[in-house]
């Protein structure tokens, strides 16, 4: 049997202009307490944050002086997993570290 190609319509597919928007930031925060030590704080920042020793450093002076201090600006997902991240290491450690996150 030989097929028919008249009938074959040809559709056009037409996209529809999309505005896209950015996805929502978040500030994560960690929170001072009177237990956690300093050396543990910087640990986690390099760890979890992959940041610098003089970067942790200057960070957990800030958590320790004015009572929390920016970690780091990240979309949603990321930014709860890293602060679930931090609370189990802290669980691990026995220290009562809280990290938080604020819209940005």
């Amino acid at each position: 049997m030989v097929a028919d190609h008249t009938d074959i319509r040809s559709d056009v597919l037409v996209e529809d202009a999309q505005e896209t928007k950015e996805p929502d930031e978040y500030r994560v925060l960690l929170l001072n307490d009177d237990f956690t030590t300093m050396e543990f704080v910087v640990a986690v920042l390099v760890s979890v944050f992959h940041k610098s020793i003089p970067e942790a450093t200057r960070i957990m002076l800030d958590v320790h002086r004015k009572g929390k201090g920016i970690v780091g600006v990240y979309t949603y997902d990321i930014a709860t997993t890293k602060i679930q991240r931090v609370h189990a290491m802290a669980r691990e450690n026995s220290f009562p570290l809280r990290c938080t996150m604020e819209k940005a």
